[in-house]
């Protein structure tokens, strides 16, 4: 038997309830792992509401990351051993796969190489962060030298993997954060700039750091009144992708201004890579490189146990994280 994470109607925190569950074989192209930490991540709380990008079947399990020791494998599975030491990506329907349980069953495909440098709590942070970001920053913008990239929400995990990425690419990052207390951390993660936006007006200082001539990339995961200001603030032929709705509002584009300058606004979310063999492994590749290099390295705001999950998603809601959040079971 193993413990697993469910939730038989939407709702807050509290309708998240543990049970227990037989341990099944995989199928033929799934691999169980057992699981020592697991990433948590803001599509997961939207989930748990059924505000997601699906609908959800009850009852549902969630959870998109972690990482483990693989207990078993299906008869089609190659190159993967009980016994391996092994990350999960975000690359399924959580409709169809979750990872908040202490034993599961993912695809194959999911499985990633646990990066030897870090721990199970570490590396089970890393991927919804990095590929996130990898997509839109490296293999769609191919940002660097001479690029400025303003990244709202800068202290969100995807907010840090970018400046980290856009910073590996050679770029320049802006990082906007809406209070002066994570200014410091923010320029310790790497920002080149760091924007308080509730006490600067953005827009003008984005004019002044980037000479006037704009930023070429906006990665933006709160939409909302201010995203027509980033657009402002793009250059000729600048790109901004959206990839989250923070802001919980209408979002408007100013169409006649991107017409001007010929800009782009893309909706963006980690499937075009992760569900992607070859852009999959173009991107493990790259994040493993990274991290190697010491370029990359996963930022943990707090660690919780297992049996804590309904107090992770309320801790998750404050919005007051400088990172990730994981789980250790």
């Amino acid at each position: 038997m193993s413990r697993i994470v469910q939730f038989s109607k939407a709702g807050g925190p509290e309708v998240l309830s543990f049970i227990d569950t037989a341990v099944r074989a995989p199928g033929p192209t799934e691999v169980r792992v057992r699981v020592k930490a697991i990433g948590i991540n803001r599509a997961e709380s939207m989930w748990r509401l059924d505000d997601y990008i699906e609908p959800v079947k009850f009852p549902a399990g969630l959870g998109y990351e972690a990482a483990g020791v693989v207990d078993a494998v299906g008869s089609d599975v190659e190159g993967i051993a009980v016994g391996d030491d092994v990350n999960v990506m975000p690359s399924f329907s959580m409709n169809d796969y979750g990872t908040y349980g202490e034993i599961i069953v993912v695809p194959e495909h999911a499985i990633v190489p646990h990066p030897k440098s870090l721990s199970y709590a570490q590396a089970a942070s890393i991927w919804m962060m990095f590929v996130t970001a990898y997509g839109a920053l490296i293999e769609d913008a191919k940002v660097g030298a001479g690029d400025f990239v303003v990244i709202p929400a800068a202290s969100s995990s995807v907010g840090l993997a970018a400046i980290q990425l856009a910073n590996f690419a050679g770029a320049t990052t802006i990082a906007l954060t809406r209070t002066a207390d994570k200014r410091q951390t923010l320029l310790g993660t790497g920002a080149t700039h760091v924007i308080v936006t509730d006490e600067t007006d953005f827009v003008g200082e984005i004019e002044r750091i980037t000479g006037g001539q704009g930023a070429r990339v906006v990665f933006d995961p709160v939409g909302g009144p201010n995203f027509a200001k980033l657009i402002s603030v793009m250059s000729f032929q600048g790109i901004a992708f959206i990839y989250g709705a923070l802001a919980q509002g209408p979002t408007e584009i100013p169409v006649l201004k991107m017409i001007a300058k010929m800009q782009t606004v893309k909706a963006h979310n980690i499937w075009l890579t992760s569900g992607d063999p070859a852009r999959r492994k173009a991107a493990v590749e790259y994040v493993l490189k990274g991290l190697e290099q010491g370029k990359l390295k996963p930022i943990i705001d707090r660690e919780f146990q297992f049996d804590d999950m309904v107090e992770v998603h309320r801790y998750l809601e404050q919005n007051g994280q400088f990172g990730k959040i994981v789980v250790n079971v």
